[in-house]
């Protein structure tokens, strides 16, 4: 990060872009992108950044960040334009004349969503969620675009002097743009958003776990070595081909499950991680046997998100095993195909097909993936059963970052919760219907109360009764914002009945003393 009287960065050039774009998309749309990036040039002309740097340099490292998720020239030309509406003089008829209705309507969304930048007030930045939810739920590129141009602006940060401006952006960052990363599974940008975030929310914290982590890795260095070494050994051995890599657990993720499980750092079993990436899904298990043969596994160390996938579509084993100089090592054992949607998320399944380059659904179905936008059109869910904005940004928080647990109904369909849901947040997710009539609910085949807390594996019937109903306390027996709305909604309703009940009783009684028919409403 250059500082005054520094040279200016450099920054990509015109045909730098393209080629970039070209190297993954042989249908690239050339003179649509040049064009985008003469004309964000020209527009925002001479306006700058709090760096110093041309303004036009913004646009323009989106667009590469968008490169390296190779997305479409759609996504890359709105890249490069996604500014010039809020912050030149250029409307969106014109970008529409110049550069098509989709580019316009991209254009615009990231503009609108530009426009909902959050405050520190709670209330303020419930409500712009709830517009952002519903503007980037017509299509997931208006998100990706926006996630990057968030990531430029975090990467350049400490250019801003107002400490309190600093701090608000890296917190909506953590709370807003981070979880919805993740929620896409676009894992890189969830990553590098929280450390840069978590660098100006407490740096102190952060410089604490990286001087333990340099210490740790002077000491274990060499077991890690030995280990991958081993590992790649022992597979060979089985006659099943792998790339080994090693991952290193990251500050801000060591922080935050430090605060959540109460612990210290010594007690932390997976600092140290390897991806064992192999060539298809038999081998994933087969790698399994081998590893765990070789290696004790660690109990309750073992989840399998392959036969049941997270939310956002990842997919991958994991288990612990007490590895060389009885350090605990975590391995995540997946495909090429799952390594790349666990990197990308969404943005892997955009590819070159039918001489065209667009999000194929056949390859997104192929490596386990569903709609890209479910996660976000289940919080949308939760504004259609007159949810209000803080239910919304609670569950948004629920769904994106907290752990989760998987359930089951009793024909075996899988519903995946935030850990902590109680079975009137299954009843709730599996149909409003089946939560407004709950009047109990069976785990595993027994009777037990609605406070009970879910783990994975559950089987969850609920039991149902004729009438509607829904206490004011059941409020407390939910977690999920989409449970705790619907039942926010059938208090209202019923208290609405009771008004009309006591109004009509007093109407009649005002009548029959003045000796009149009963009035009707």
């Amino acid at each position: 990060m250059s500082g005054a009287g520094s040279p200016p960065r450099k920054f990509l050039r015109q045909y730098e872009l393209v080629d970039r774009v070209r190297a993954y998309d042989p249908s690239v749309d050339e003179a649509m992108i040049d064009r985008a990036y003469v004309y964000a040039v020209r527009m925002h002309g001479s306006q700058t950044r709090a760096s110093g740097d041309p303004y036009f340099a913004h646009p323009i490292e989106v667009a590469g960040i968008l490169t390296d998720y190779r997305l479409d020239t759609a996504t890359i030309v709105t890249a490069l334009l996604h500014d010039v509406i809020e912050d030149t003089e250029v409307s969106r008829d014109d970008i529409d004349r110049l550069f098509g209705r989709e580019i316009g309507e991209l254009v615009e969304g990231v503009t609108k969503l530009s426009r909902l930048e959050t405050t520190a007030d709670h209330k303020r930045q419930a409500e712009n969620l709830r517009k952002f939810i519903l503007a980037v739920s017509k299509d997931v590129r208006v998100l990706l675009v926006k996630l990057a141009d968030r990531l430029h602006n975090m990467r350049t940060l400490g250019f801003i002097k107002s400490a309190a401006k600093r701090e608000r952006i890296a917190r909506e960052t953590l709370d807003i743009y981070a979880p919805l990363a993740r929620s896409i599974g676009c894992h890189r940008i969830c990553i590098e958003l929280e450390e840069l975030a978590f660098t100006h929310l407490n740096p102190v914290a952060r410089d604490a776990i990286i001087r333990r982590l340099d210490l740790l890795r002077a000491d274990q260095g060499n077991a890690i070595a030995v280990a991958k070494d081993e590992i790649v050994k022992k597979l060979g051995a089985a006659n099943i081909g792998a790339r080994v890599v090693g991952r290193e657990k990251n500050a801000y993720s060591i922080w935050r499950k430090l605060q959540r499980k109460s612990i210290g750092f010594a007690q932390l079993s997976d600092i140290y991680a390897f991806r064992v990436i192999v060539s298809d899904e038999d081998a994933c298990y087969r790698a399994l046997g081998v590893i765990h043969r070789s290696w004790p596994g660690v109990p309750g160390r073992f989840k399998d998100f392959i036969s049941t996938p997270k939310q956002n579509n990842y997919r991958s084993i994991h288990t612990t095993v007490v590895g060389p100089r009885a350090m605990r090592i975590e391995m995540q054992i997946r495909t090429e195909a799952m390594d790349r949607v666990a990197e990308r998320g969404v943005a892997a399944h955009w590819r070159y097909k039918n001489e065209t380059y667009a999000f194929d659904p056949e390859a997104a179905a192929e490596a386990g993936g569903a709609d890209p936008l479910a996660n976000l059109r289940q919080l949308v869910q939760v504004l259609d059963q007159g949810g209000d904005a803080e239910d919304l940004l609670e569950h948004a928080k629920l769904e994106m970052f907290l752990d989760q647990v998987f359930v089951f109904t009793p024909k075996g369909k899988l519903i995946t919760l935030p850990s902590g849901a109680m079975p009137l947040d299954f009843a709730y997710a599996v149909h409003s219907d089946i939560g407004d009539t709950c009047l109990g609910v069976k785990i595993n085949g027994e009777l037990r109360p609605l406070r009970t807390i879910l783990v994975n594996g559950d089987v969850v019937e609920v039991v149902r009764g004729a009438k509607v109903q829904a206490p004011a306390d059941w409020r407390g027996l939910t977690v999920t914002g989409r449970a705790r709305s619907a039942i926010r909604r059938h208090i209202r309703q019923s208290e609405r009945e009771d008004f009309l009940r006591a109004g009509r009783a007093s109407l009649d009684q005002m009548f029959e003393r003045a000796g009149k028919a009963t009035g009707i409403i």
